[in-house]
């Protein structure tokens, strides 16, 4: 099954679910410092979510705790290599330059970069 992309909102809901691990619409709501959705919009998002399968619940009652069955570590790969062909022709140089010309990235932090890839190299 192909991961679907999120939006923003359901990005933010999921970051959310995969810090509390598991919770109920009112858990992840008062989370949200910013731009609070009605209960009934985020409840709807998390419903979103669970039928593009990232989410799962359990049923307590009516009331239904909800759980990421997607990890964030998939969904990062999934994104990133994404980003990396769309924004950078598939090229983790021109990655590295963007953030070099940015000033997003220093000299020293680049040599400790170096310095993971030639390690795995000597494995």
């Amino acid at each position: 099954m192909t991961m679907q992309k999120l939006t923003n909102k359901e990005e933010e809901i999921m970051q959310i679910l995969w810090k509390l691990e598991k919770a109920f619409v009112k858990e992840v709501m008062a989370e949200i410092t910013e731009d609070q959705p009605h209960y009934n919009t985020l409840s709807t998002i998390i419903r979103n979510l669970e039928d593009k399968g990232f989410v799962s619940h359990n049923a307590f009652g009516n009331t239904h705790q909800y759980f990421p069955i997607v990890q964030m570590e998939d969904y990062r790969k999934r994104f990133m290599n994404t980003a990396i062909e769309n924004y950078f022709d598939s090229s983790y140089k021109n990655l590295v330059s963007f953030f070099a010309e940015e000033e997003k990235i220093s000299a020293e932090e680049l040599r400790e970069i170096l310095a993971i890839i030639e390690k795995k190299e000597d494995r």
